[in-house]
């Protein structure tokens, strides 16, 4: 039987491994739906029950992709989107009651539902006390709007805050063998708290893929153009080591993409994992990561291949930067 893991201390269960959806909006390449379609599909096949978007990935085309699908092919994903950031006339948040309702309101009617399991807070609103915007999530909750409240990019210390109000069910954090943040009090507090940690971009933003990236090849507008450790020198440098770790899980006979996403659910038993992809065939290998079992002698092999620290520049460029909670 597949393992479950609980969104919060009373939320659903889901799959260890979700599907990240960013893609389905076009940040990585032009969208295609019949593909984007066609990995919703597996993922049903392959026991994927947790889906997660966000009103901004391709400004509604991502919540839009997947509505056409749960109409055409209705299907019960425990459904998870996200609101706050505004791109116009500049990029900001806003995590006012009105903004946050009139979001809301404009994705639940693309994705043709009348309610979703987690609504998170994509990015804090620095300004506005956490408890305020907690009250309002509450609300949307009693409302019958939201089933669970989810935070991103946030600190411990606005988890503790937050959930003094009402539980967090979900906090969101990129997490993966190159971006260990997390592991400086936010998995832990995450752990005391009963929340769970959704880690995105587990795969290294592609970088554990199957093929080495090729940054020449990269679509205009992807993040990855402008994000420091795509950049020389910093790439060759991340490059070879991902490298390292391809010919690693090669030798295990595993896809890097897999041993990449076991390792990251390996940490915490409070951890789903959301790989992003509008692929079928790499979501096959995303779902492969949900049956491997590593052991003390395994995790200390990897860091072996991947120390801790490894990754050479920062995760952020400044201008991505402004919205994630510095906690360290």
């Amino acid at each position: 039987m597949m393992e479950r893991r609980r969104l919060g201390t009373d939320g659903p269960q889901v799959a260890p491994v979700g599907l990240g959806c960013m893609s389905f909006g076009g940040i990585y390449g032009a969208t295609d739906v019949a593909e984007s379609h066609r990995t919703l599909d597996r993922a049903i096949e392959r026991g994927i029950d947790h889906l997660d978007t966000a009103d901004v990935y391709g400004e509604g085309v991502s919540e839009e992709v997947i509505g056409s699908f749960l109409k055409a092919r209705p299907h019960r994903f425990v459904i998870a989107t996200k609101a706050s950031i505004k791109r116009a006339p500049q990029r900001s948040f806003d995590n006012s009651a009105d903004y946050l309702r009139g979001a809301l309101e404009g994705s639940l009617r693309r994705l043709g539902v009348e309610h979703v399991d987690l609504f998170y807070i994509h990015r804090r609103e620095a300004g506005r006390p956490i408890e305020e915007v907690m009250e309002t999530l509450v609300r949307f909750k009693e409302e019958g709007k939201i089933g669970a409240i989810g935070l991103s990019e946030i600190s411990p210390g606005t988890l503790r805050r937050a959930n003094a109000v009402h539980p967090v069910a979900a906090v969101q954090s990129e997490y993966s063998l190159w971006t260990r943040l997390p592991e400086l009090g936010l998995v832990q507090e995450c752990e005391r708290s009963g929340t769970a940690l959704v880690a995105f971009s587990p795969l290294a933003r592609g970088m554990f893929g199957a093929k080495p990236l090729v940054p020449a090849e990269f679509p205009p507008g992807d993040f990855r153009t402008a994000n420091p450790r795509f950049v020389e020198p910093n790439f060759s440098h991340n490059l070879a080591a991902a490298n390292r770790f391809r010919a690693f899980a090669a030798e295990r006979g595993q896809s890097p993409a897999a041993l990449a996403i076991a390792w990251v659910l390996h940490r915490s038993p409070q951890i789903v994992a959301i790989p992003g992809t509008r692929s079928a065939d790499h979501l096959d290998d995303h779902a492969d990561a949900m049956a491997i079992t590593l052991s003390a002698e395994d995790t200390a092999a990897i860091e072996a291949v991947l120390p801790v620290g490894f990754a050479h520049g920062d995760r952020y460029s400044d201008a991505q930067s402004v919205g994630p909670e510095r906690y360290c």
